[in-house]
């Protein structure tokens, strides 16, 4: 990098021949310049300029280094002017592991503004529930919910999530309406196989139920649609059920008492992100911290 800026220094001297209209030019003062172009030509084994006190000129071998090295130079500064334009409008396919119900329900509408800020960039999505390697497949980034396991990767977080308890008004009906936190254990409580306990907090105060019920299933969407259908409670982020509550098929209960937050994170395997990535990541930080924003369904 430093044969290529003194590189650049001596072109600006040979396009001017003159020190010092190439200091004004380059904001590098008069000294430094000569003794960067004497450097560069101890390195090279040969004298670029002539220097006097009236005028520069260039050796022979100047005039070939000029001829050469301006196009590299000026190749240099494309490749730079290119790239700071890629950075401002980024593009090429975003790949991206996302969680399939969180997803489909709350991320497709900001997705679709992002893809209308960005239309330089073609997207590749996979929801599938399982845990890709960002190491070995080719993804640019994985969006996870809930506290993560230790790893090497890099983890941002985006946000955290409120979640509070809902059931279908038919539900309700039949099975009379939650009181406190402890009645859930009389209920139908709907969630993944190991969730054997609800915790649950009202400001300062914080309490551990023992729930259960017939069904145990490993997809949120699953959970989620078996309580419309009025088999039972669940306990999900607001931003999974907001279409169903605005539907009326789901109502919050236990309206005084919260469940834990869940975190949402961008994983990525390094720091150094191409810009489709990083726009993306921030654009979702953005939109996922502004709590009072909901995207157009």
């Amino acid at each position: 990098m430093e044969l290529l800026n003194d590189m650049a220094l001596f072109i600006e001297v040979a396009n001017v021949l003159s020190f010092r209209r190439a200091a004004d030019a380059t904001g590098v003062p008069n000294s430094t310049l000569s003794r960067r172009i004497s450097a560069l030509e101890k390195a090279i084994g040969l004298r670029l300029l002539h220097r006097t006190t009236r005028r520069v000129e260039l050796t022979e071998a100047g005039q070939l280094y000029y001829e050469r090295c301006r196009r590299i130079v000026d190749e240099a500064r494309i490749a730079h002017e290119q790239l700071g334009e890629m950075l401002a409008q980024p593009s090429g396919i975003l790949r991206a592991s996302l969680p399939v119900d969180f997803a489909t329900v709350y991320l497709a509408p900001l997705i679709a503004d992002f893809s209308r800020r960005y239309p330089g960039i073609s997207f590749d999505f996979d929801l599938t529930p399982r845990r890709v390697d960002l190491v070995s497949e080719p993804f640019d980034v994985a969006i996870r919910m809930g506290e993560l396991p230790d790893s090497t990767l890099i983890a941002r977080q985006l946000a955290r999530l409120s979640v509070q308890v809902y059931a279908s008004p038919r539900y309700l009906e039949m099975s009379g309406e939650p009181a406190a936190p402890s009645d859930l254990a009389k209920h139908e409580c709907l969630g993944f196989s190991k969730a054997g306990k609800w915790k649950l907090h009202r400001g300062a105060e914080t309490v551990e139920v023992d729930v259960g019920g017939r069904f145990h299933v490993n997809s949120v969407g699953m959970f989620r649609r078996l309580a419309t259908l009025d088999l039972g409670v669940i306990m999900l982020p607001e931003e999974i059920v907001a279409d169903d509550i605005a539907a009326g098929r789901l109502r919050r209960i236990l309206r005084d008492w919260e469940g834990i937050e869940t975190p949402v994170y961008a994983l990525t395997e390094t720091r150094l992100l191409p810009a489709k990535t990083q726009r993306f990541i921030e654009f979702l930080q953005e939109r996922l911290s502004n709590k009072s924003h909901r995207p157009n369904p």
